[in-house]
């Protein structure tokens, strides 16, 4: 993931609307040229956040970074009113952490078919080197969009006619058994924690994936592979 340090080089970077998966800015440090910082990542959306002086030393490598360091993105974040309109599958990721695991389900939902993968803002994966490499060239070819608050845009997509299947362990109903709407939104938990309580909740219909043997869950992107792979023999079958 390229790293620019120092104020210059990130108001640039920010003038210039490059792609960066946040900002970061040490506690305690003022200045018209840091305000200008952090306006700059409030108007173009960029995730903001003010960390100890020591967390930016570890980043830059170096203490004469003054105090402002930024991580650059792979790809620019889509917004989710491009990619909704004509969408008939979307994936959305409920705090995925592991850049490996984010590339591996961009991967799969592009070669299942689904239109875009949307995640959270906030503790979850960008989209960094690691995150593009993992994908596999996927990550050219299908939108992320990156929502500051799942609850809320699962309550305007369903506004926007979509059906949400979360998937979960405890889901009552078995993925290969579920009519999928016409336009449907897949819901994967983070790893080892699955859905949070709240985004269950916004779900429409909670679904599971019976499993043999003691484990209960599977890794989320194999998880992503078999429901998306199903939503997409239904739907060539039905077409």
């Amino acid at each position: 993931m390229p790293i620019l340090i120092g104020i210059h080089p990130v108001a640039e970077a920010l003038r210039a609307r490059r792609p960066l998966d946040r900002v970061l800015i040490a506690k305690g440090i003022a200045g018209s040229r840091v305000q200008e910082i952090i306006d700059l990542s409030r108007k173009n959306s960029t995730p903001l956040r003010f960390e100890d002086r020591s967390a930016l030393d570890r980043l830059a490598g170096s203490a004469t970074h003054q105090g402002v360091v930024a991580l650059g993105a792979a790809k620019q974040y889509s917004e989710l009113d491009e990619v909704a309109g004509n969408a008939h599958m979307l994936v959305v990721l409920d705090g995925v952490e592991d850049p490996h695991n984010l590339g591996a389900v961009i991967r799969t939902a592009h070669a299942a078919g689904a239109d875009a993968v949307l995640v959270p803002e906030r503790r979850a994966a960008g989209l960094t080197e690691t995150v593009a490499k993992a994908a596999a060239g996927a990550l050219e070819h299908l939108p992320v969009v990156r929502v500051v608050n799942i609850n809320r845009s699962l309550e305007d997509l369903k506004k926007s006619g979509f059906w949400i299947y979360g998937v979960d362990e405890r889901g009552d109903q078995d993925y290969s058994q579920v009519d999928y709407a016409e336009r449907s939104v897949l819901v994967f938990g983070a790893e080892g924690k699955g859905l949070h309580q709240m985004v269950r909740q916004h779900c429409d219909v909670l679904v599971r994936i019976p499993v043999a043997g003691k484990i209960s869950s599977l890794n989320v992107s194999v998880a992503t592979g078999v429901v998306l792979f199903e939503w997409k023999r239904r739907r060539v079958a039905g077409a």
